[in-house]
């Protein structure tokens, strides 16, 4: 077990305890929440050993985010979202930007980095407007990022990732939402001057620092948060349906619960669907990066690692609807299933876990192809 893993699994209760609050509260991710999970070193799970983080191999980073996610959805997906947008900076980022980024340890950062700005070259600078949405772990972060595509310029376009002080950005708010509620995603407004140091080329990026598995780019290190996020709701959404089932008596069955045996197919189907995705995600995610520590990175590894956790998570809303129907009013009361149901719902729309994955992995399938299947 690694340090981190024993963290994260340490702090559970406390986690659980600050994610209710912050739901009862209508508020962001507590104070006391983001204080636990940074001086546990929790946001550094991905980040580059050589600026202050643990660099965790795939397995290891998918164990940390699933305990986290599992103590609560919301405060999961803000770690995972934060420890990957940091990576990416202290990975493909020179020491010029990332003596000052890292200067007192890990810093926090949030944001979106779909293309929805424009980047201005200005000699060593370039000017970044844009409007985003989804900034989650906003209200708590020292930097926040954006993706723009560059213009004026000649030829194609470049996709740049970048961050600015969070002291330069307009918060607009606008997260009144089903899931995920206390993740803050706040949409927000950037117009600022940012120094070419603060930014990498979404497909010509420079592996500054961190190990080979940064060589896979940046759709493979954000999937890992992904993956993680999704199995520690799900893994929470069944425990707490079987902890509910040893007690509850729906007014209209004529057995409790966990005798009935239309609930009790559905909690063993979702217990199978999770142990299965476990062991396809992680397969799926360490050859992935055993390729990439061969100096032999492969699109077509990384393609079915997109596609195990975008399976996993759509999978996963459909396994815990049903078990939804089976609780009742005990789910439809505020608590943890219910928090669950309503973030593995948020969760499943994401662009990382869209169909678009499933679509790659398929052509991948049909490009690698033999003319004989049994020669596969």
């Amino acid at each position: 077990m690694t340090q981190l893993l024993e963290a994260a699994r340490d702090l559970r209760s406390a986690l659980d305890a600050e994610g209710a609050k912050a739901e009862s509260d209508g508020s962001p991710m507590t104070d006391e929440a983001v204080r636990l999970c940074k001086e546990a070193g929790l946001y550094g799970a991905l980040v580059p050993k050589d600026v202050g983080g643990a660099e965790l191999d795939a397995a290891e980073s998918l164990d940390v985010f699933t305990e986290i996610a599992r103590a609560d959805g919301s405060i999961g997906w803000v770690v995972m979202a934060g420890s990957t947008a940091t990576a990416y900076f202290g990975s493909y980022c020179p020491d010029s930007f990332t003596d000052q980024m890292f200067a007192d340890g890990v810093p926090l950062v949030a944001g979106q980095f779909a293309p929805n700005g424009t980047a201005v070259p200005d000699g060593d600078r370039f000017h970044i407007t844009g409007d985003y949405s989804f900034g989650s772990g906003l209200e708590h972060a020292d930097w926040a990022g954006s993706g723009s595509f560059t213009a004026p310029t000649e030829g194609d376009p470049d996709y740049i990732f970048a961050v600015v002080p969070k002291s330069e950005v307009e918060v607009i708010g606008n997260w009144d939402v089903m899931g995920l509620r206390s993740t803050a995603s706040y949409d927000y407004k950037i117009d600022s001057d940012v120094p070419a140091d603060r930014t990498f080329s979404m497909f010509g990026f420079t592996r500054h620092r961190g190990g080979k598995q940064f060589d896979l780019g940046i759709l493979y290190m954000t999937e890992i948060g992904h993956a993680g996020w999704a199995l520690g709701v799900m893994r929470r959404a069944i425990d707490e349906a079987t902890v509910i089932a040893k007690t509850k008596q729906r007014m209209t069955g004529k057995t409790g619960l966990a005798e009935d045996p239309r609930f009790q197919y559905d909690l063993a189907e979702a217990e199978s669907l999770f142990r299965a995705g476990d062991l396809w995600i992680r397969d799926a995610f360490t050859k992935a990066e055993q390729a990439a520590l061969r100096d032999d990175p492969d699109q077509g590894l990384v393609a079915e690692a997109l596609q195990a956790t975008a399976w996993f998570t759509q999978q996963s809303t459909e396994a815990i609807q049903k078990l939804y129907r089976h609780i009742g009013t005990s789910a439809l009361r505020d608590g943890p299933f219910q928090r669950a149901f309503r973030d593995i719902h948020a969760g499943s729309q994401h662009a990382m876990v869209s169909p678009a994955h499933t679509f790659a992995f398929a052509e991948s399938m049909l490009g690698a192809a033999p003319e004989r299947a049994v020669d596969c």
